[in-house]
């Protein structure tokens, strides 16, 4: 019994984790050039856009110093924040059909760089779900237009 229960839960972690190829649950742009010129990129595409950047966590710093406290000696980013915004109009377009979608909010985008690219800076988003009623999947379908554009002026 044993046997089939953990043959059973390897199979729904298979199905669970097949069920989202890569791509579905997140968009991943890269540009050669600084962490901090590209950051900087991202924050000014957020506050173009009449947005306010509510809270910027330092990731990379955070898991650098809590691994010593650890004992990790793994160095997971060179440098890693994420920028944290709203959009009062975007927000209550998406809530609006569906309260639940409280969910999807507040949007991040990360920008960071891996140990193994040095000279690659990743920026990257969430995607939301496209779920619902049709006004709730054509406002998340606005969520996810907003962050891709955001990337995409931020890339250019």
């Amino acid at each position: 019994m044993l046997r089939n229960a953990l043959t059973a839960a390897m199979l729904f972690a298979g199905i669970v984790h097949g069920a989202l190829a890569e791509g579905d649950y997140m968009a991943l742009s890269t540009k050669k050039g600084s962490f901090e010129d590209i950051r900087d990129a991202v924050e000014m595409a957020i506050t173009d856009r009449g947005l306010v950047v509510n809270n910027v966590s330092h990731v990379g710093d955070m898991l650098e110093r809590t691994g010593k406290e650890l004992g990790a000696t793994k160095q997971i980013f060179l440098k890693a924040e994420v920028l944290e915004f709203c959009s009062a109009v975007v927000s209550r377009n998406m809530m609006e059909p569906d309260p639940d979608n409280i969910v999807f909010c507040p949007y991040v985008i990360a920008v960071y760089v891996v140990p193994d690219k040095p000279g690659e800076v990743r920026v990257a988003y969430r995607k939301p779900l496209i779920i619902g009623s049709p006004a709730s999947q054509k406002a998340l379908k606005a969520v996810d237009e907003l962050l891709s554009g955001i990337i995409k002026e931020a890339l250019q």
